[in-house]
């Protein structure tokens, strides 16, 4: 209950309205500091701008996926980001239907494990996949079986590898798959109130649809947490080197085989000919003996040469280059 004002008080109360020298309109505004409700069990840890950068590097993480995963179902795949939010992990793992599909990523070098998990109908989707089905859902639900885990774990190791490019441009990470769990009670590794972000992305097999969840939680990112907000995400992404690139495609260029040959020379003959030669028949090719051979890559001429031997091997001298388209 507010303070009771004496007589003495409203009369000067009165007396300052009536000279203007107090606004009733004002009253109380000067000092008034706005109040924000903390919830120390929930705390907010996870800032929207961190929810968005995750977002970020999912939707890399998406394409990545929508571009690998068709190489092992032999189906189209599309992957989306859907959104990004803050939830304890007590709400994540209550949020759970058994059976489940739960991959246990370790985030080396960061410490502690990410969980990554895939409706179930998408798991018997990609097994009939696997399997030269026609990848459709089963009717009713029933658990893995073992073989069925192996197969997934499979696509799994697929879906942990491509993490590691997402991540670059805030840590170098080394995840590997730790294992995959079908019931949500074996993954209480974390504290119930710690605070996770929930990353969901729809895949879509052919015509079957489901969600995949990713768990991020606060403590394994906490010792990058600073990086992961869209100011850092933007300069490192500016920031790359482009002479980077390019002596990198240069260093695969040079790794690739290319066919080399070199031409003595050419000749026509007649089917009969050919169906009645044997061994020590002269063909006349159209070329003479001091002539320099063509050496082509490819298909395109690209060396004058004269034959020779290395070793035990006949071998040819480059001569000249040809410039020319």
């Amino acid at each position: 209950m507010g303070d009771v004002l004496s007589q003495s008080e409203i009369d000067n109360l009165l007396s300052a309205m009536s000279n203007g020298e107090f606004d009733p309109n004002s009253a109380g505004t000067e000092d008034e500091v706005q109040v924000k409700d903390y919830n120390f069990a929930r705390p907010s840890k996870f800032s929207k701008d961190h929810l968005r950068t995750l977002v970020f590097i999912f939707e890399h993480y998406a394409r990545l996926l929508s571009t690998n995963l068709p190489v092992y179902l032999r189906k189209n795949v599309q992957v989306e980001v859907m959104h990004s939010e803050a939830t304890t992990f007590q709400e994540f793992s209550n949020s759970l239907l058994n059976p489940v599909l739960l991959g246990i990523v370790n985030f080396r070098p960061l410490e502690g494990n990410i969980i990554i998990e895939l409706a179930s109908g998408l798991g018997y989707t990609m097994v009939d996949r696997m399997l030269g089905g026609f990848g459709l859902p089963i009717e009713k639900t029933r658990d893995f079986t073992e073989i069925e885990l192996n197969i997934i774990e499979r696509i799994m190791i697929v879906c942990t590898n491509l993490l590691v490019e997402p991540w670059e441009n805030v840590l170098e990470i080394d995840p590997s798959l730790d294992r995959i769990e079908t019931n949500s009670q074996f993954v209480q590794f974390i504290s119930p109130n710690e605070m996770t972000s929930i990353v969901t992305m729809s895949i879509k097999v052919g015509d079957v649809e489901g969600l995949m969840n990713i768990c991020v939680p606060y403590s394994v990112v906490e010792p990058v947490i600073d990086k992961i907000n869209t100011k850092y995400w933007y300069s490192t992404t500016e920031s790359k080197d482009d002479e980077m690139y390019r002596e990198i495609i240069e260093e695969n260029i040079n790794k690739a085989k290319i066919p080399v040959r070199a031409i003595m020379g050419k000749s026509v003959i007649s089917v009969n000919d050919f169906m009645h030669m044997q061994v020590g028949d002269i063909i006349k090719i159209n070329t003479k003996v001091d002539d320099d051979l063509d050496v082509y890559v490819g298909n395109i001429k690209k060396f004058s040469a004269v034959p020779g031997a290395v070793d035990d091997s006949y071998a040819v001298k480059i001569k000249s280059i040809y410039r020319e388209e």
